[in-house]
């Protein structure tokens, strides 16, 4: 019967370790797929600063000077890059806010786990004292049965003694 509880909850916490690991692993990969987007992101606004750069060494008014469109595309740019700058941030905010989940996720796993422990040492330590407190019981009617089946054997002996001893003194 003990063996068929701790199979049971082998299963049992196997299949929620399993479950675990799949979620774990979803998050791994939404943490992954944020990586990558910021990375892009990043690739993005370096091109976008190499253009901003390369717009300000075109001067293509007279005598070489800049015209206020070569400006105006500069400034088009440098807005461009400003805003790419706050989707990076906001995405570094949904990756950090991802790690924070993850540590989370990870503690509350150790402290899960550590819960798990104990109780399995507290039922342990339970089955172990139950066992004793059986071992106990059976020697106590073990030693309870020896001495009726003595007293028993007696008494059919005493009688048997003294049924011999009403036919003797009969006859």
């Amino acid at each position: 019967m003990k063996k068929l509880i701790l199979l049971g909850l082998l299963c049992f916490f196997a299949a929620g370790n399993l479950f675990a690991q799949t979620q774990a692993d979803a998050d791994s990969i939404a943490y992954q797929n944020q990586r990558k987007k910021i990375n892009q992101m990043l690739a993005d606004r370096k091109l976008k600063f190499g253009q901003y750069s390369q717009s300000l060494s075109q001067h293509t008014g007279i005598f070489g000077f800049q015209t206020k469109d070569d400006i105006r595309r500069s400034g088009n740019i440098l807005m461009d890059i400003a805003k790419t700058d706050d989707n990076i941030f906001k995405e570094l905010k949904i990756l950090f806010e991802y790690s924070a989940f993850q540590q989370r996720q990870i503690q509350d796993h150790g402290k899960e786990a550590e819960t798990i422990s104990q109780n399995y040492a507290a039922a342990l330590n339970k089955l172990k004292q139950r066992d004793a407190q059986l071992k106990v019981d059976l020697e106590h009617k073990s030693t309870l049965s020896t001495v009726y089946i003595t007293i028993i054997v007696f008494m059919f002996a005493s009688i048997l003694y003294l049924l011999y001893q009403r036919n003797k003194l009969k006859a």
